[in-house]
């Protein structure tokens, strides 16, 4: 499928964000992803490690979307709540090549906010997810 009812919104004169898109425009169908947390299908968490948790989450959004016939590429808008800003900072690099692994080269607008927990209490983030599929012609 092509990614071309999205369109990446970027004021003249702004510096170019890295990882992420300062806004985005698309046309299709809606798919709104709760909040995936860094557990498989049976519910059972990764690990007590953040990069793999992210790693699952991503995976997770990834298995719903597909659900809706869509793939990474109608990913529209990324929301990550994170427990911990140390941790998500210093391992920014890991955290980078596993978005790229599961997510590709694909960035669409994303916010990061960081909380003092999650439902989960082995939960060290959690990512909702909003997508654009192309309508079935």
């Amino acid at each position: 499928m092509s990614n071309a009812h999205i369109e990446i919104l970027q004021p003249k004169g702004w510096v170019r964000p890295q990882g992420y898109a300062n806004g985005v425009t698309a046309v299709g169908r809606l798919v709104f992803i709760a909040g995936q947390i860094g557990w498989d299908a049976q519910a059972r968490m990764v690990g007590g490690d953040l990069v793999a948790q992210i790693e699952q989450a991503l995976k997770n959004i990834v298995a719903v979307l597909a659900e809706a016939g869509g793939t990474p590429d109608h990913l529209t808008r990324l929301t990550w709540y994170v427990t911990d800003k140390t941790a998500y900072v210093e391992r920014g690099k890991e955290i980078g090549a596993v978005y790229r692994r599961v997510i590709g080269k694909h960035f669409p607008a994303m916010s990061l906010v960081v909380v003092g927990g999650l439902l989960e209490n082995e939960a060290y983030v959690e990512i909702e997810a909003t997508a654009v599929v192309p309508q079935a012609l």
